[in-house]
């Protein structure tokens, strides 16, 4: 008996020594900056085991005791392998190399079977190499305008950098700069983004079932990240085209601890016309330009903690001068962002990031005449804290949860004036005040080889808070009572659960199949009006009359790779229902109202498939994007209460892109876009009353423009830099719309003649913006 006990207590032993685990952590970065790098692969040879680093470069890994080679690999870059002996919880940072011109190029920013392995469905991690290589308007190289090209994703209209995401308006996508929401990502009233692509280091877009981290929209997620500054080294680079310039320095602070990057663009259409207006011109000092300024540091105190301050300041200035009638209007508008945020590991299994943001966007307007002066001001501000825990269990679970607070103002369309000594505020509509909150959880599992499970669930909540008024009203809108709430006082409360599922069943190494389901709600809003034609359009809260929109998004796909994966292809179903859609009512004029009296309320939903084929390696890629869906509305308050296409349905959308290198010197590229025209709404009859011709227009969208095309192509020059020098350059030879196409813009009607002598005549007729537009950029770094 005695020796069958110590037979079970040596077993025992036997059991739990051979069952030790220790972790493997650490950073996987840029050997040549410091920069660390985002969704990089660690592999555990052997063991079909494997992490990817989350959004600071950071990975951990938990594996039975044992001696294991270990590769890091990142794509574009070449992969490092490391022999460990795991007896003790070991931090390992990876330093990888990039490859060199002559090596093999690839041209994706991640593992090369991600597209297969990933559970995460709808998702696209975008190089910023890869978009500059992309013919764009006017040579500005535009990130937004590229996931443009991507099925599934369609643009606003001619040269338009809105997106709209499998049948969602453009309010409807969370787009994130460090952590920073960034409420109006266009320039020049939406022809050019707001991202300066040599500040940019990473940019993921998610179209699917978004992961419980992401909320507050119903559509997608657009996450861009900064640069954070070269560690090792000072570089500069920057570039000059036809109509901006753009300038970026970055470097060490103190090597190997800390680092900056300063990146500023500006247009000088206004400096370059200057000249060609006379200055006894009516018009002399009437303008337009924009800027902007990036600014990044960040200091490491420790491998455990690193501290980062990132900022963007950007603006749209539109000058106005008629000096006949003493007439002078000003007009700016942009974004202001800033974001802290904090780094820390509290141990190998356990990271969190804190971040506090302030971001704040404004639109102002502001005319003179003589001693009279009129300003218009509106906008949005938040103040945001947050925090988000990496938590890595198992080498088959990793976990992230953590929770959010965000304090809203929004300011409505105020107006104040003067006349010499007297100004005025008219009963402008009182600023709105909300809170938003929300805490999630989220777990990646691998269930087996096979097998992968993103399973998550988010709960928010949001109130509108006081000071504020409510008003009641009698049938004619007059005010008949009220209700006075203090600050900080709820006013109405919205919430609820928002599930989040992904699921991959891997049917060999090169193809899988995936399904996802997705509840969002969204909280703010912005309703457009289609007569605008300046960033006009107000960011409204959900308030005692506006619910919040909900969506519950359905979406599966079959991905296979082929080629050793230097193929992708995939083919993508989704089904979206969207509640609480909010648009204008029939006949709506902008006013200085609450826009909330105006508003009408229905549901939508949209359908589609999207067909992919990528080649991501070689020296010929490029992608292949078809997308065929539906996108419809349904108002009881509008077109008769009929479904009606929403006003960016488009049936059929191609895209194809094409990237050669020819060689060190020459790289060539091509676009070639095909669109179903846009849904309009178009005047079926005229008539005479009292003199005065009227239109009798027809059902909501009920015609389409004619269809849209284009053909862009591109050269990139790369002189041969003489040996041990710094200074690189290149030329960016460009033609936008290459056989200028006349794409419709709009359509209007033209009238001549009188109906009373029988001259009358009507006639539709096309504005197109873009012919033929020929650029050069000179781009440099040293």
């Amino acid at each position: 008996m005695k020796g069958v006990l110590t037979l079970i207590v040596l077993f025992c032993f036997f059991v739990s020594h051979s069952q030790n685990k220790f972790t493997l952590s650490g950073y996987v970065k840029d050997s040549l900056s410091g920069e660390t790098l985002i969704g990089a692969s660690v592999i555990i040879n052997g063991e079909q085991k494997g992490i990817t680093s989350n959004a600071y470069g950071f990975y951990s890994i938990t594996l039975d005791e044992g001696t294991y080679t270990v590769s890091a690999t990142f794509t574009g870059y070449l992969p490092l392998d490391s022999a460990i002996v795991l007896n003790k919880n070991t931090v390992v940072n990876f330093d990888l190399l990039q490859r060199s011109m002559l090596q093999e190029v690839i041209v994706s920013s991640r593992r090369r079977d991600n597209n297969v392995k990933a559970p995460q469905m709808g998702k696209i991690d975008m190089s910023v190499q890869r978009i500059k290589s992309v013919p764009v308007l006017l040579g500005e190289v535009d990130l937004l305008k590229t996931l443009q090209l991507l099925p599934g994703v369609r643009n606003a209209g001619e040269g338009n950098t809105g997106l709209y995401v499998r049948g969602g308006g453009p309010d409807q996508n969370l787009i994130m700069l460090d952590d920073a929401i960034v409420y109006n990502s266009g320039h020049l009233f939406g022809f050019f983004s707001i991202f300066n692509s040599d500040a940019i280091k990473n940019i993921s877009l998610i179209k699917g079932s978004m992961p419980a981290q992401y909320g507050g929209r119903i559509s997608s997620v657009l996450d861009v990240a900064m640069k954070e500054g070269n560690m090792k080294k000072f570089e500069a680079e920057g570039g000059i085209g036809l109509i901006s310039s753009r300038i970026s320095v970055q470097g060490p602070i103190k090597k190997e601890k800390a680092s900056f990057i300063v990146s500023a663009r500006r247009t000088y259409l206004d400096v370059l016309t200057k000249p060609f207006i006379k200055k006894t011109s009516d018009y002399y000092g009437s303008g337009y330009y924009f800027y902007d300024l990036n600014m990044k540091v960040n200091y490491k105190f420790s491998e455990k903690d690193r501290l980062y301050l990132s900022g963007y300041f950007g603006r749209d200035i539109f000058s106005f001068k008629n000096s006949a009638r003493s007439f002078a209007a000003d007009i700016p508008w942009g974004n202001s962002t800033a974001t802290l945020r904090w780094n820390h590991v509290f141990n190998r299994k356990l990271f969190a990031n804190t971040t506090l943001v302030y971001n704040d966007y404004k639109f102002a307007f502001g005319a003179e005449q003589d001693d009279f002066k009129l300003r218009l001001a509106s906008g949005i501000r938040d103040r945001n804290a947050k925090i988000d825990i990496d938590y890595y269990p198992s080498p088959s679970h990793r976990m992230k949860f953590g929770g959010l607070f965000t304090y809203h103002t929004f300011v409505p369309n105020i107006l104040t004036g003067e006349q010499g000594t007297t100004r005025f505020e008219p009963n402008n509509e009182s600023r709105k005040y909300a809170l938003e909150m929300a805490a999630y959880v989220q777990d990646e599992w691998e269930v087996s080889p096979r097998i992968n499970i993103g399973a998550g669930i988010r709960y928010s909540v949001f109130s509108q808070i006081g000071p504020y008024t409510v008003y009641e009203r009698d049938a004619d809108g007059n005010k008949t009572d009220s209700a006075r709430y203090s600050g900080g006082r709820a006013i109405k409360t919205y919430g609820g659960p928002e599930p989040r599922l992904t699921i991959r069943y891997g049917i060999n190494e090169e193809t899988s199949v995936k399904a996802g389901v997705a509840r969002n709600l969204q909280y703010i809003h912005l309703v457009s009006n289609a007569g605008s034609t300046l960033p006009t359009d107000l960011w409204v809260p959900s308030t005692y009359r506006v619910e919040p929109q909900v969506s519950w998004q359905y979406s599966m796909g079959l991905f296979k790779n082929f080629a050793g994966n230097a193929y992708e292809t995939s083919v993508e179903l989704y089904y979206k229902n969207m509640e609480n859609q909010i648009e204008y009512g029939e006949g709506y004029t902008p006013s200085l109202n609450d826009p909330e009296d105006d508003f009408v309320y229905g549901r939508g939903w949209s359908y589609g498939a999207e067909f992919f084929v990528n080649k991501t390696r070689g020296k010929f890629s490029g992608w292949v994007g078809y997308t065929l869906s539906w996108t419809w509305r349904k108002f009881d308050d509008l077109n008769e209460g009929e479904k009606y296409p929403a006003k960016y349905d488009r049936r059929h959308d191609i895209s194809v892109v094409a990237m050669y290198e020819l060689s060190g010197r020459w790289k060539f590229s091509s676009v070639f876009v095909f669109g179903s025209g846009n849904a309009t709404t178009l005047p079926e009859r005229f008539y005479i009353v009292d003199g005065v011709l009227t239109q009798e227009y027809s059902k909501v969208n009920q015609y389409r423009l004619p269809s849209y095309h284009r053909l862009d192509l591109s050269a990139t020059y790369t002189p041969r830099s003489k040996p041990g020098r710094r200074f690189h350059q290149s030329w960016v030879f460009s033609l936008y719309n290459s056989y200028s196409r006349l794409n419709p813009y709009f359509i209007y009607f033209n009238q001549e003649g009188s109906p009373y002598d029988g001259t009358l005549k009507i006639e539709a007729r096309k504005v197109s913006l873009f012919p033929v537009i020929p650029a050069v950029t000179w781009n440099f770094k040293f």
